[in-house]
């Protein structure tokens, strides 16, 4: 298996676990009185199972995002510094820009 697809799967694992943690959360401490409309309904448990869904399909998206944005920055020293002087090289004035007007009588 490729290995970025190893890494895909890991992390998609890892945000619906954060998931489930997180409908737990949302369920035992009753948030928008969310655990009575889940256990006092017949179709309470469809939407819980779409609460964890769909913010399993958010959390997996976030932590494979700061994953790869993450991975150019592991192999660098933090003392080797590689960005830019700071310094602006140029500084653009405002160029005027010709306008045609026409002016119907």
């Amino acid at each position: 298996m490729p290995r970025l697809v190893r890494l895909y799967i890991q992390q998609v694992a890892i945000g619906f676990g954060l998931s489930a943690i997180f409908t737990t959360i949302l369920i035992y401490f009753n948030v928008a009185n969310l655990q009575r409309l889940v256990f006092g309904s017949s179709d309470g448990l469809l939407g819980l199972f779409l609460i964890f869904f769909f913010n399993g399909l958010v959390f997996a998206g976030a932590q494979f995002a700061i994953r790869i944005m993450r991975m150019g920055h592991e192999d660098e020293d933090d003392d080797d510094h590689h960005g830019g002087s700071g310094v602006r090289h140029s500084d653009p004035a405002p160029q005027p820009l010709p306008v045609r007007i026409s002016v119907k009588s």
